[in-house]
């Protein structure tokens, strides 16, 4: 079974990249989503976050503006000591998850599967796939794209953006590239024949046509 880790910076467009790789039938495990199930209201994670950060959680709430001012505000965490603190709460948890994901996967004579992990390098995550597949497009793009998001705004992409591996370095890393600055169509199209040409077991360097 190949193992494809599934990563990519914010607004790079790897959302949909998974949702194409469900379609064309790859399972898909998303570490986002298993976050949200976890901080979903009276989520197994809330109790730990409360505990470090005070004020965060009501009546089996997660208040996430709250949690991001302790984590993304750099005045409040020059050294991103809190966002270490809560990647320790949620990392173990989901990769847990992911155990039983792949487990299943396994069990089913799955030939391919993917792990969506939006950290897969910034948490040494790569060695637990077989091949690395980076959603990248111009940083004009990725602004446009996240800006456009309810309560965001330059300074949190900033923030956010300087908690992550640059772009740059998650390319030079991959085994795989698809480049979402181009049409969608065509992103997409790419996307389709790196499914249908990879293969059984690791395979180094390789290039998604469009890279």
């Amino acid at each position: 079974m190949l193992v494809l880790g599934l990563t990519g910076s914010i607004g790079m467009g790897k959302s949909e990249a998974a949702r194409v790789l469900r379609r064309l039938g790859i399972p898909v495990f998303s570490a986002d989503e298993e976050v949200h199930r976890l901080t979903a209201k009276n989520g197994p994670a809330l109790g730990p976050i409360s505990r470090a950060f005070p004020g965060t959680v009501t009546n089996g709430l997660l208040d996430r503006a709250a949690v991001a001012k302790h984590v993304f505000d750099p005045k409040r965490d020059p050294d991103r000591k809190n966002l270490r603190k809560l990647e320790k709460i949620l990392h173990p948890r989901v990769r847990a998850a992911e155990r039983r994901f792949l487990s299943a996967a396994r069990r089913s004579r799955k030939r391919i599967v993917a792990l969506d992990i939006p950290l897969l390098f910034e948490t040494a995550a790569e060695g637990r796939v077989d091949a690395a597949l980076v959603v990248s497009a111009p940083a004009a793009v990725q602004a446009a794209r996240v800006l456009r998001r309810p309560g965001m705004d330059k300074r949190k992409l900033a923030a956010v953006i300087a908690s992550q591996m640059p772009d740059s370095e998650k390319r030079r890393r991959a085994d795989y590239i698809l480049r979402t600055g181009l049409s969608r169509r065509e992103s997409l199209a790419a996307l389709t024949r790196l499914v249908a040409q990879l293969p059984a077991g690791r395979a180094r360097r390789k290039r998604i046509p469009h890279a």
